[in-house]
């Protein structure tokens, strides 16, 4: 599933992959290969720039630092003909780092790195989400991920950035970062290509997608992660502004929103962000203006979840 949304600038949109009914570990799979990684692109200035980028950027801050991360590479969404078979997704992912991140994704002139094709075109049909691979095969596109997270007194949290972080100042965002490649060994393909070796690895991947999304919760809000439910899968959104692809989670957690408001005070990344709140749809709707692209895509997903669990 393929959907275009247009807002203002950063706020469109593109819901890769819809999942409503929401996929539990057992149901998303990984295949993590080399054909994910990225390609570079043919025009050798432009590869250049990626280094000067990423120069620039280190000098104007000493904190960057560069790190591998998993790159989106697409998906298959299998939801089986048997009505008592369950859905399944198999995601493909490849590495990149966030150095490429900055130097492609990041650049001012991004754009240029996307494949220009008349056959590349939004639809709403699933067996055309490769063509959306295809255009942004020239770009780091790491896969983020973000969570919405339900207290016991149905509130959703959601995070305002502060005002030093890289991307999106002062916007409201979901709480969320990136699985990380190094907390299941995995620091370049080296070792992995065979055969023996790509279930175990396929299975530590697809695990980190849901361990990390319960770290990232943790970190940022200060929640015991013993008070989170297991997350779900719901989907997968892309900004498009600079084609960003971020997975998101849905994950109830048994504190009250008050209680979480108190431990936010210590979380671990609570620099990352200014404020924390806890809010009912009707608010969530109004604070969507003021979003990223990829985490809007993330309210559209949990709109879908919510529509889905009325209509059951």
């Amino acid at each position: 599933m393929e959907e275009k949304i247009s807002c203002d600038g950063g706020h469109e949109f593109k819901l890769l992959l819809s999942c409503p009914s929401g996929l539990s570990p057992s149901q998303v799979s990984v295949v993590f290969n080399e054909a994910y990684d990225r390609i570079p692109h043919p025009d050798s200035s432009l590869e250049q720039s990626i280094s000067e980028i990423w120069d620039a950027r280190v000098q104007q801050s000493s904190s960057l630092y560069n790190g591998t991360k998993f790159r989106y590479g697409g998906c298959n969404f299998n939801v089986g003909n048997d009505p008592k078979q369950q859905p399944h997704v198999s995601l493909q992912l490849g590495l990149t780092d966030y150095r490429t991140f900055v130097g492609t994704n990041l650049s001012p002139i991004w754009e240029r790195y996307l494949v220009q094709s008349e056959e590349l075109h939004i639809t709403l049909h699933r067996a055309e989400t490769s063509n959306d691979c295809i255009q942004c095969q020239h770009t780091s596109s790491p896969l983020g991920n973000g969570a919405l997270v339900e207290t016991s007194d149905k509130k959703i949290l959601v995070l305002q950035r502060s005002n030093k972080v890289g991307e999106f100042p002062g916007y409201f965002v979901f709480p969320g970062g990136h699985p990380e490649p190094q907390e299941v060994g995995i620091i370049s393909h080296d070792g992995f290509k065979e055969l023996n070796q790509c279930r175990p690895i396929n299975s530590k991947v697809s695990q980190e997608m849901f361990d990390s999304i319960v770290r990232e919760v943790v970190e940022e809000i200060g929640a015991p992660a013993d008070s989170l439910s297991s997350p779900i899968f719901i989907g997968i959104s892309r900004r498009v502004l600079n084609v960003r692809p971020t997975a998101f989670f849905f994950i109830k957690c048994n504190l009250q929103s008050d209680e979480i408001q108190q431990l936010y005070s210590s979380a671990e990344d609570g620099f990352e962000s200014t404020q924390l709140y806890a809010v009912s749809m009707s608010d969530l709707e109004n604070m969507a203006s003021k979003m990223p692209g990829c985490h809007r895509g993330g309210f559209a997903l949990y709109k879908l979840m919510e529509q889905d669990a009325n209509n059951s």
